[in-house]
């Protein structure tokens, strides 16, 4: 499937991925991705059948460069290669008609997947193996919980006692935690505000999580908890192809004697239960290994659900340009300017 994608076409794509991808990988993304171009690449077998896909982004950069991005893409079996092969061979076509510098992928493949880390490198990709933490645009290292038929109190007996405990205190405690759409979008903004000022980093624009909320319907939620009529912690999960994901979180710094991010916690995993999710996904724990680092906290909360950290190959390049490619590299991650606008267009 190459541009000018059709309506029956895109619908096509879509069922695909929602059985075997990832919400970035969805044609919901690319409508978030409002200010991106967006290109649907397909694979079939024999039969007419979909076998493989890959949403590719198009961004136009500052001084004529076009940056091209599959988000956790593509979505195949990445050892085969005549699947593998169709999907690369129509996306460097892509490059070619919109002039690109670069297409960069970041497949959903395990670090220690070997055959299809070779197989990328075979088709003529760089493979940044040594990118740790926020030098990559996704998160290599997520960590993600196991609920594929299991029940909640399976789960939930499963965690650390500490965990279990604070989950009853916030209960005890008045905390209420449930699930809304745009109506308690101001709510949320005002905790991630709240949320960005401490822990010093930038947060979306109010618009950005308006349009998550409503291309992704009732899979995207909105997971608030409530002291009364005061919002204590929030959280943006979206379901999607069997996995519950934890997206964005943010939290109030009162009451926090009150445990709400223990109870929002428990509270979406117990969705992905009902759901018949295989798994849920506390998404990225950067920098986990590293006892010392500011981000070691955010894994420290994490583990006590019992879920274990899984690590991904990471970023891989076709270099249309290689000079424009290392320049580009060298401002992202050298530049903070850059960085953050890099950031802003790109998550």
């Amino acid at each position: 499937m190459r541009g000018n994608n059709s309506f029956s076409q895109i619908k096509e794509f879509e069922l695909y991925c929602s059985g075997y991808g990832t919400f970035t990988q969805s044609a919901l993304w690319a409508k978030v991705k409002n200010n991106w171009q967006a290109e649907y690449i397909t694979a079939k077998d024999e039969n007419g059948k979909i076998c493989g896909s890959m949403l590719v982004l198009i961004k136009r950069l500052p001084l004529g460069k076009v940056f091209m991005y599959a988000p956790r893409g593509p979505v195949c079996d990445m050892s085969d290669r005549a699947v593998l092969d169709d999907l690369i061979g129509q996306a460097i076509s892509l490059t070619k008609k919109h002039k690109a510098f670069m297409l960069r992928i970041d497949p959903m493949i395990l670090e220690t997947d070997e055959e299809a880390i070779d197989n990328l490198k075979k088709l003529g990709f760089v493979h940044h193996s040594k990118r740790i933490g926020y030098e990559n645009i996704q998160c290599r290292e997520n960590y993600v919980l196991d609920v594929d038929g299991k029940c909640e109190e399976e789960v939930f007996d499963s965690f650390k006692s500490k965990w279990r405990y604070n989950i009853r205190l916030a209960s005890k405690r008045g905390v209420k935690c449930n699930f809304y759409g745009k109506e308690k979008l101001n709510d949320f903004m005002f905790l991630m505000q709240q949320t960005a000022e401490h822990d010093n980093f930038q947060y979306r624009e109010r618009a950005y999580f308006e349009r998550i909320l409503r291309e992704f319907g009732n899979e995207a939620r909105l997971c608030m908890c409530y002291l009364g009529e005061e919002p204590l912690s929030g959280a943006l999960c979206i379901e999607y192809a069997g996995v519950m994901s934890y997206v964005y979180g943010c939290s109030s710094s009162k009451h926090r004697n009150c445990m709400p991010n223990y109870l929002m916690q428990w509270t979406m995993i117990r969705r992905a239960i009902l759901n018949n999710c295989h798994t849920y996904d506390f998404c990225g724990v950067p920098y986990w290994n590293i006892e010392d680092h500011p981000n070691y906290g955010v894994y420290r909360f994490k583990q006590g659900f019992n879920g274990y950290v899984v690590t991904y190959a990471g970023e891989f390049d076709y270099q249309c340009q290689p000079l424009a490619c290392r320049l580009f590299d060298m401002l992202r991650l050298k530049s903070n300017r850059f960085c953050n606008f890099f950031k802003k267009v790109t998550k």
